[in-house]
């Protein structure tokens, strides 16, 4: 949980009193066991003004670590009685689970509007389920951001494709509009990245009143939602400036508007953003350690082969691609007919066979293209795109819309088109589920019937050494993700967390990742210290780190950014005179046992004490 509970309530069985002795003193027991709460301003602000989790520094670790989903889960604990009947973590592992319950019932009411059929909803869930390794990252990151915050995009798709729906009564209307309002605030609170999947969506919108049908009013008022959102988003999250200069505000509320902003508001996030996505596509090289550390992480790489092999041999592939390539198509015609000037008609029947002139089909098909786009290059970006894959493909198979308008094409005389469209849209589906359940129930009921359990006795022994071994003032450093660990399991202040959105961070972690470089214990010992660091921990994993990519190890990373090893053609080589500190210091010799000493160690990981060394030899 975000926040540290208040302390427990010992329960104890009390007799009868007999007396009014007995009674006064049951009364003063029954008033001491009553728990005094901390008052809850008073935690949150300790959130807000954290200065113990990272060493000299003072953060806000409501916003930079988005702790608003833990924040009011921790309400809800409180509020609803849940602390008298079960533990914090699991009430927080329901919730993140019911989300998830709430995120396929929203793709299932999607697929339903845009189809009109609930056999669609059912196939997409169905899709969902079985390609759960590349449509959630649930099953083994439980407290991701995108966890929580998905759920609420997804309800906020569901409404915007009612809310553009040209048949939907004004009440229909108004619900649509309010709860996409929610939704899309909600989702900006919840994942720091929340406004740039908005932006994609704006850009999908603009398009769709571009292409001008007859939806610019609903447009505008979608447009109005995030500018609001945006701004009480701003508000709510301590000022944040990421969202005043983001791309989402910059499109929507104007480019000069947005320029002005950036004068006053000055926020690196999304240069950084620009940065990466330069080197990612290879208009611009660089040698810095943390930018070649994020593009070598498995998430950023593009997707492999084994991920479409996946998607088609679950046949949502192949079905996706027949239902995009249709509706896509058909939009073109919708766009060509009023280049030339064609009107359109108000009411588009079955007959017409013309499923690209529904606005709300053209935004989906706009909004897919864009993050599948992404998906090709950002394998990370795969959980975003794949539950909409489902949703449209299913959509697809279960309309008749879309057969009637594949029929248009082929001219088909020899059956009934209406018949045969309708006949399809519940024969395919049908048959597709039946062969799903006969291929992929057995062995989804087998891995929900197996149980697993988290295994890593090393860490386990670590994690336990500092709370016995360590003081309570001591502060360690190591890799940022073993640093969230510790932070997360024992409390321990520590030098570094992983962490993107904030340069002091990322440049202490890259000064602290030199413990795997090619340095002298002196300049160690002075990185270590500059953060007050009193214990240090060397991992054996990244120390012998043998990586899959060529380049890709942390330590060839350092050495490239150090200038130890060529990395191009034309660079210059500068040789080190130290071995690779991580495995010098295990040595124990001199100059390294007079600033470090052994104080821990097991299979996967070495403890050292930070000596106090009054003065430096030159």
């Amino acid at each position: 949980m975000a926040e540290e509970e208040g302390p427990p309530v010992e329960l104890r069985q009390r007799k009868k009193p007999k007396s009014s002795e007995n009674k006064e003193s049951a009364k003063e027991e029954k008033i001491s066991d009553i728990p005094i709460p901390e008052r809850a301003p008073k935690r949150v602000y300790e959130l807000t003004h954290n200065n113990k989790t990272v060493s000299l520094k003072t953060i806000n670790a409501v916003q930079q670590m988005s702790l608003y989903p833990e924040l009011i889960a921790s309400i809800l604990y409180q509020a609803t009685g849940s602390n008298e009947i079960i533990e914090p973590v699991y009430f927080y592992i329901g919730i993140v689970f019911g989300l998830q319950g709430i995120y396929v019932t929203a793709l299932f009411v999607t697929s339903w509007l845009m189809s009109g059929t609930w056999l669609a909803g059912m196939l997409t869930v169905a899709w969902f389920v079985i390609n759960r390794v590349d449509t959630t990252r649930i099953e083994y990151s439980i407290p991701l951001r995108e966890n929580w915050a998905l759920p609420y995009f997804a309800c906020q798709i569901a409404a915007l494709t009612g809310y553009l729906k040209s048949n939907l009564n004004t009440y229909g209307e108004r619900f649509c509009y309010l709860l996409m309002s929610a939704s899309t605030y909600t989702f900006m609170m919840m994942w720091e990245y929340s406004h740039y999947l908005l932006f994609l969506q704006a850009i999908s919108l603009f398009l769709l009143d571009t292409f001008s049908v007859e939806q610019s009013d609903k447009v505008y008022e979608v447009y109005k939602i995030y500018i609001f959102s945006l701004f009480l988003g701003y508000l709510l999250q301590f000022e944040n400036p990421a969202l005043l200069v983001s791309p989402l505000l910059s499109l929507v509320a104007a480019l000069m508007l947005a320029k002005c902003l950036q004068m006053f508001v000055p926020h690196k996030e999304n240069g950084h953003m620009l940065k990466f996505l330069e080197v990612k596509f290879g208009l611009n090289m660089t040698k810095n350690f943390t930018m070649n550390w994020l593009l070598c992480q498995e998430s950023l790489q593009a997707p492999s082969q084994d991920f479409f092999l996946r998607l088609t041999q679950s046949s949502l592939l192949p079905f996706y691609i027949l239902v995009l390539i249709i509706c896509f198509l058909s939009m073109l015609q919708v766009i060509f007919r009023r280049i030339n000037g064609k009107s359109l008609k108000e009411t588009v029947t079955l007959e017409d066979g013309r499923i690209g002139e529904r606005p709300e089909i053209i935004y989906h098909v706009i909004h897919t293209i864009l993050l599948g786009s992404l998906a090709m290059v950002i394998e990370g970006l795969k959980y975003i795109w794949i539950p909409y894959v489902c949703m449209l493909a299913a959509f697809g198979v279960c309309s008749p819309e879309l057969w009637m308008t594949l029929f248009k094409w082929l001219r088909l005389r020899t059956v009934h088109p209406i018949l045969l469209a309708l006949i399809l849209s519940m024969a395919v589906p049908t048959i597709i589920g039946l062969s799903l359940w006969k291929e992929f129930f057995p062995r989804l009921m087998t891995e929900l019937m197996e149980l697993q359990e988290f295994y890593d006795p090393d860490t386990v022994e670590l994690m336990t050494w500092i709370k016995r071994q360590a003081p309570v003032a001591a502060v360690f450093a190591g890799s940022p993700q073993l640093m969230g660990a510790i932070k997360l399991c024992t409390g321990w202040m520590v030098t570094s967390l992983p962490l993107y959105n904030d340069d002091d961070l990322l440049k202490r972690n890259e000064n602290i990742y030199q413990i795997y470089s090619k340095r002298s214990a002196e300049d160690i010992y002075k990185i270590l210290t500059s953060y007050k660091a009193n214990y240090l921990i060397v991992e054996d994993a990244i120390c012998n780190e043998v990586g899959p990519m060529r380049g890709c190890r942390v330590k060839d990373l350092l050495d490239i950014a150090n200038g130890h090893m060529v990395c191009e053609e034309g660079d210059k080589l500068t040789y080190s005179k130290y071995g690779r500190f991580c495995h010098e210091v295990k040595i124990n010799y001199s100059p390294y046992v007079n600033y470090f000493t052994r104080v821990y160690w097991n299979r996967s990981y070495f403890v050292y004490k930070i000596n106090t060394v009054i003065s430096f030899q030159s």
